[in-house]
């Protein structure tokens, strides 16, 4: 039977998407990695304030204690996401990325201000707590925010570069190459700027280096899993752009 012209209208209009949100059904793989990679920063922030003690490694009489910041359970993944995001994308859409984050990172410390400073209801006894456990540290947010934009600025831009040196070969030497420079810049200007007078000595020493080396191990173990992670991503982009040719 012949379809109607007015079934053929209300099919074509069901089945119309505007541009806004072709672009969007397009983007929504780098959208949701985006999205995973701004939120594990915030996090990460928050609980980076608590310093927190393992124990001690015990070398004779010697014994060197294993000091980290909260961070270090969750940041890593930040770099792994930074990775899939420079490797599949490019450059210039890390960079979008990164400074998405950086920008939400310090709008949320300034609404963390505003909060502090602003005066509590009658009855609420817990002003004290809140600026000591969530409240604004100006070193720390500092120290926060200028290590992830350099740390993350350098690990993208090393690994792009690496890739354009060697036509995307050696994945993994690339890899772990840019999560060396990244870490490394990353480590050293958080523990500095937050927490260098206040930790001091041998444990600062530790703090930095234990900091460092768990951070980029942890990059290292989770290598397979990176490289599955940027090869499926990258099919899935490969497949749509031929879908949509």
């Amino acid at each position: 039977m012949p379809r109607q012209h007015g079934e053929d209208s209300h099919e074509a209009q069901a089945s119309y998407l505007t541009p806004g949100a072709r672009a969007a059904a397009a983007g929504t793989r780098y959208a949701g990695i985006s999205a995973i990679f701004v939120g594990i920063l915030l996090i990460s922030n928050v609980v980076a304030v608590k310093p927190i003690a393992f124990g001690a490694m015990t070398f004779g009489e010697l014994a060197l204690p294993l000091v980290f910041d909260g961070g270090v359970f969750l940041f890593p993944l930040a770099y792994i996401l930074g990775d899939v995001i420079a490797e599949v994308y490019g450059l210039k859409a890390s960079r979008r990325a990164i400074f998405t984050a950086f920008g939400l990172a310090l709008l949320a410390s300034v609404t963390i201000l505003v909060v502090q400073i602003s005066p509590p209801a009658a009855g609420w006894e817990n002003q004290e707590a809140f600026a000591a456990v969530l409240g604004f540290v100006p070193r720390i947010v500092a120290a926060s925010l200028l290590a992830f934009l350099v740390g993350q600025l350098l690990n993208a831009w090393v690994l792009d570069r690496m890739r354009q040196r060697t036509s995307g070969r050696f994945l993994r030497t690339r890899l772990i190459v840019s999560t060396l420079v990244g870490q490394l810049a990353d480590t050293l200007i958080f523990c500095t700027v937050a927490f260098a007078g206040i930790i001091t000595g041998i444990d600062f020493v530790m703090y930095v280096v234990l900091g460092y080396v768990v951070k980029v191990l942890a990059e290292v173990v989770l290598l397979p899993v990176t490289t599955r992670v940027i090869a499926a991503v990258r099919r899935a982009e490969q497949r749509s752009v031929a879908q949509a040719a």
